[in-house]
């Protein structure tokens, strides 16, 4: 099962890159719960459902454009994947080119992902999908 959430996830990770974010949520359950630290955005909390989806993406949209996410390693840990993700945009207003690191932690349940808990750190990320570092 661990390298078939694996799939899964890279999977989403293609469809939202090829097809944006209404493709992505084929993936999500609708009860999907995702977290992101303050210090990695700027409408840090958690999003819920679709429409959570939704608004997490969105809230890039009034300083950024041309955003893209991009997983560097998918490692399988029973019902999680842990993702080191690079998110590349541009600015808006300025033009100039940016990217964010951070880890993301996918958590599946019958074929879905259930949650997507974000972190700046590897160590915590690990320790979320329960790894040992």
């Amino acid at each position: 099962m661990s390298q078939e959430n694996v799939e899964i996830v890279r999977s989403a990770y293609t469809a939202l890159a090829e097809h944006g974010v209404e493709a992505v949520l084929a993936y999500a359950d609708p009860e999907f719960e995702g977290t992101t630290p303050p210090e990695l955005a700027t409408e840090p909390g958690t999003y819920r459902g679709h429409e959570g989806v939704r608004r997490w993406f969105g809230s890039f949209g009034d300083a950024m454009e041309g955003i893209h996410l991009a997983g560097q390693e998918f490692v399988a840990a029973g019902d999680k994947v842990l993702v080191d993700t690079t998110l590349h945009a541009r600015g808006r207003a300025t033009g100039i080119e940016t990217e964010q690191h951070a880890y993301v932690v996918w958590t599946l349940r019958d074929g879905l992902v259930t949650r997507a808990e974000t972190f700046a750190e590897r160590g915590p990320a690990l320790e979320a999908a329960g790894l040992q570092e």
